[in-house]
């Protein structure tokens, strides 16, 4: 197997489950060394309260045939993410990738209530946990990864800027949140243009992480009979079809030219060819606006 991306530094902040650990994973299997980041250990669990650990993340990386690091870093704390950039310095003296993916609000987001009737302090602790972490990384990130033209900045949220624009995320925090990731991609990009280096907000469809699936009852192996709970579940995807996407950013020598942009994860397989686990290529954005949004039944033949 092709390894394009050999040699080459990544960290991707927020590894520990779901996007974030395929997203690794997935740049080790194309050679790749990773710096695997998040707040859950083996010795202790985050807010979370998940047993997904970033131990594991690295274990996988390397198994996929890249070398993993984890790193335990919570990223609303600048001295540890500046320590976390000059540990990378120190061994290896360069960053070609830096994802940030930092999210771990899950426990804290009110659906479906106006926002006079939601609790400030788990809302602004959203943001905090959904912006703040991930403009820290960059802030101590950015100065090692534009020593060298080329570095590619990859913001992972949900839900592109096209369909955030005219989709209510069901609560104004939440909202709020994943509109900032799509626009510090955009502004990143403007930064980092003088330097050669490229900046993306990618977003996965309907994405079937680990607490995905045990909200629908299910396990991969038997993941489409979650349809019998929402019929348009059919349409979900595996965590490794978004770290399939950058994987070929980062392998694309013309990469630049999704700088400033919001893509899914869908889009990009259809101009770069790679598929999901399952050889197929789900394309959700597009059945969301031809078949949800019009009210049709349930049918993923034909966007996959």
């Amino acid at each position: 197997m092709t390894q394009p991306l050999t040699g080459k530094i990544a960290l991707v902040a927020g590894a520990t489950r779901g996007a974030g650990r395929q997203i690794a994973v997935q740049l080790g299997a194309a050679g790749a060394t990773v710096y695997a980041t998040g707040r859950s250990t083996r010795e202790r669990r985050s807010e979370m309260d998940r047993p997904e650990t970033i131990e594991e993340t690295a274990e996988l990386i390397t198994a996929a045939g890249g070398t993993g690091i984890a790193v335990p870093v919570d990223h609303l704390d600048p001295d540890q993410v500046r320590r976390l950039v000059e540990r990378i310095d120190a061994e290896q003296g360069r960053l070609d990738v830096l994802v940030n993916d930092i999210w771990g609000a899950d426990p804290l987001v009110t659906w479906e209530k106006p926002v006079w009737q939601q609790p400030l302090d788990a809302g602004f602790r959203t943001l905090r946990l959904a912006v703040d972490t991930h403009i820290i990384t960059s802030h101590f990130a950015l100065p090692l990864l534009i020593r060298s033209p080329g570095g590619l900045v990859v913001e992972v949220g949900d839900g592109t800027q096209e369909y955030n624009d005219r989709t209510y995320r069901l609560s104004l925090f939440y909202d709020l949140a994943k509109a900032s990731v799509n626009r510090l991609a955009f502004s990143q990009a403007h930064e980092l243009e003088p330097h050669g280096c490229t900046a993306v907000a990618l977003t996965p469809g309907w994405l079937r992480s680990e607490a995905m699936l045990e909200h629908f009852g299910v396990t991969e192996a038997t993941w489409r009979d979650g349809a019998a709970k929402d019929p348009h579940f059919v349409m979900s995807e595996t965590p490794a079809f978004v770290g399939r996407a950058v994987a070929a950013l980062a392998a694309d020598p013309d990469r630049a030219r999704w700088t400033g942009r919001s893509v899914d994860a869908g889009s990009l397989a259809q101009v770069y060819g790679f598929t999901d686990l399952d050889g197929t290529r789900p394309h959700f954005f597009r059945y969301h606006e031809e078949v949800i949004k019009t009210g049709k039944p349930a049918d993923d033949r034909g966007y996959r």
